[in-house]
């Protein structure tokens, strides 16, 4: 899971960011307007973190660019206004959930992954493709009634495939799930060639179904 932390506040964005990293989750973070539009515009997140007050404009911003740019990250305001008016117009401008500082972290992580299932896999804590099984919340993953022992990365790789079923992912795109903007650093992709043949030799090994399609020169595609 990939998000992207909107916070200026620097004390609460560093131990938001070491949370979620000790959680296994991607974080990535602005604390301006002008750095997080940039991030929207080149990159796609499982969910935003955003406060409202920031010193180079308001948060509202972003939520109206997100909306002008039909993006479907999910999307939780976090802030200390906690007026009805700010509420309602946050979610009136696209925001999934929005959190009253101050809050727990884990209850916040909880929140970011309600609206990850919600978006992805209509809200199921079980995903059940065929003879495959991923257990969200134990982080399992079954073929044919036969645990599989996955890597992190292929399990983000393997919900990140199913969660975009029947369409053609490139490569930078993968790069880019799996390791945030630390993608455009790297050389070239070769070590998804590596996570997608680790990937579909454990899940072939008790099944006889390859549902991952390479697409030659583009990228690969979960297909049944």
């Amino acid at each position: 899971m990939k998000i992207l932390l909107i916070e200026d506040e620097f004390e609460l964005a560093k131990s938001l960011t070491t949370f979620f990293k000790s959680n296994d989750v991607i974080c990535e973070h602005s604390n301006t307007v002008f750095s997080a539009m940039a991030k929207i515009t080149s990159f796609s997140y499982d969910c935003i973190i955003l406060d409202i007050m920031l010193p180079d404009g308001n948060g509202f911003e972003i939520l109206t660019e997100l909306k002008k740019q039909n993006k479907t990250d999910g999307i939780i305001i976090i802030s200390a206004k906690d007026g009805l008016q700010t509420r309602l117009e946050g979610l009136t401008l696209g925001a999934d959930d929005y959190l009253i500082k101050p809050f727990h972290m884990s209850e916040l992580l909880v929140r970011i992954q309600a609206i990850v299932r919600r978006k992805n896999f209509d809200g199921q804590t079980v995903i059940n493709f065929n003879e495959i099984a991923i257990d969200l919340q134990s982080k399992t993953t079954t073929v044919n009634g036969t645990s599989i022992d996955l890597t992190k990365k292929e399990m983000d790789l393997l919900l990140f495939l199913i969660g975009n079923k029947n369409q053609v992912l490139s490569k930078a795109a993968i790069a880019e799930h799996l390791s945030g903007d630390m993608a455009d650093m790297l050389d070239n992709h070769d070590f998804i060639y590596a996570h997608i043949k680790n990937l579909k030799k454990k899940l072939t090994i008790n099944s006889t179904n390859d549902y991952i399609k390479t697409m030659y020169g583009i990228g690969y595609k979960w297909q049944e």
